[in-house]
C-alpha cells in the first residue's frame, strides 16, 4: 500500500513539474489595471453571442479573431491560464470576455475591443 501511494505522489510531483505548476510565483505580482474599467464597477454586459454568431462575426471579418484577443489578453497577465473567450456586447460595441486563472489561484476578468483588439480594461 505504501508503495502505491508513493508511486501516485511521484506521479502527480512530476506531472506538476511538466505543466510547470511548482515554483516560485514570487513573479506573480498583482495584475496591472488598464482602460477604461475599474475594479470597483461592475461591468454591464448585455447579452453575450452563441458560437454560431460568434464564428459568423469572425467569418466576416467585423471582428478580430479569439486567438487575437488572447494574445492580447496575455500582455496584461503574461503568465495566466486563459480559461472562457466569449464575444459580448457591451453598450453599442462587441467587446471579448475573458476569463483568466493567475498562478496565485484568482481569477481575472479582461476585456478586449473585438474591432480594434486592444485591452479596454480588467476587473
Amino acid at each position: 500500500m505504501r508503495y502505491a501511494i508513493a508511486l501516485v505522489a511521484i506521479s502527480l510531483t512530476a506531472a506538476a513539474l511538466a505543466a510547470g505548476g511548482l515554483g516560485s510565483m514570487a513573479d506573480d505580482g498583482p495584475a496591472p489595471q488598464t482602460g477604461a474599467v475599474s475594479s470597483q464597477a461592475p461591468l454591464r454586459i448585455e447579452a453575450c453571442l452563441s458560437p454560431a454568431d460568434m464564428r459568423e462575426e469572425v467569418g466576416e471579418r467585423r471582428v478580430i479573431p479569439p486567438v487575437a484577443a488572447i494574445r492580447a489578453a496575455r500582455t496584461v497577465i503574461p503568465r495566466a491560464e486563459i480559461q472562457r473567450a466569449s464575444l459580448c456586447r457591451y453598450e453599442d460595441t462587441l467587446v471579448y470576455m475573458l476569463t483568466a486563472l493567475r498562478r496565485d489561484g484568482h481569477f481575472v476578468h479582461v476585456i478586449v475591443d473585438a474591432r480594434t483588439g486592444t485591452v479596454a480594461g480588467q476587473y
